[in-house]
């Protein structure tokens, strides 16, 4: 997913944020937007750095993991140590299959090509992945991120199979910033993977939600290493700024941002915690 240009600087933090729609969204503890920071195929860097980042300023995050990433097994303790730091460990398959017949996909192994993967195997293949996830965190509700965006297997659409095991599913490209709160399908969240983006950049980006009172989806692969990467220095900056800028922006993982949501959609003024 192509990373997106950065949106305009905000305006005045006491001009009350509203939807498309023309309402407030009511964000909890009058929050003007929601951050998800997410990052998928648990790559090493993630590990490296950033969970401490986020750690050390007190930020909490989803990780969208591939089972069969080796990562997973050399390094099974850290992971199970983010999840008791209280990041999300979501739901990214077993096998990262992707469609081989998009563009520049040379990179695909065939035997992972969504496109000769039965809708049936990949339903029971990302199922399987949930019961691996429980035994890692000891979770049951969970989401999941489509990977490359594709669900289109060979047989059909998968993911109306997996749906109702997820409480919300991230599922293809956008600008990171959603439209319009009550109108968003938690089955389709369009999300932004940054690449190579600076600082400055990704906070625009974040203010630009605060300008609709939505909310922003990040997904992240390498912070600092790794394919696909974020600098570290990029990352500290974001981070950074949601830290210090709390009262403006709730960061939370995507599974409580999404059940929050769930309830409050068609909720103009008042909103009802979650847990």
């Amino acid at each position: 997913m192509a990373a997106q240009e950065a949106a305009a600087p905000v305006a005045g933090s006491d001009r009350a944020a509203r939807t498309v729609s023309g309402a407030p969204f009511p964000w909890p503890h009058g929050a003007r937007a929601a951050v998800s920071l997410a990052y998928d195929d648990a790559a090493p860097s993630q590990l490296d750095n950033a969970i401490p980042a986020l750690n050390r300023h007190g930020l909490k995050a989803s990780f969208y993991l591939e089972l069969a990433s080796p990562t997973i097994a050399q390094r099974m303790e850290e992971w199970r140590a983010a999840a008791r730091a209280g990041h999300e460990l979501g739901n990214h398959s077993l096998f990262h299959q992707c469609s081989g017949s998009q563009p520049d996909r040379a990179w695909l192994q065939p035997r992972r090509d969504l496109d000769t993967t039965l809708a049936g195997q990949m339903q029971e293949q990302v199922l399987l992945a949930n019961t691996l996830l429980q035994a890692l965190d000891g979770e049951h509700e969970r989401t999941y991120t489509v990977p490359c965006g594709d669900h289109v297997a060979r047989g059909g659409d998968y993911l109306p199979l997996v749906r109702a095991s997820f409480v919300a599913i991230k599922a293809g490209p956008g600008s990171g910033v959603i439209d319009d709160m009550r109108t968003l399908d938690p089955y389709a969240v369009p999300v932004l993977a940054p690449v190579g983006l600076t600082g400055a950049q990704l906070i625009a980006i974040v203010q630009r939600a605060a300008q609709r009172g939505t909310m922003v989806n990040f997904t992240f692969h390498g912070i600092g290493g790794d394919h696909l990467a974020t600098s570290n220095e990029a990352h500290e900056e974001l981070l950074r700024y949601l830290a210090a800028h709390r009262g403006e922006y709730w960061t939370d993982t995507f599974r409580s941002i999404m059940k929050y949501v769930k309830v409050n959609q068609d909720k103009p003024t008042q909103y009802k915690e979650t847990k």
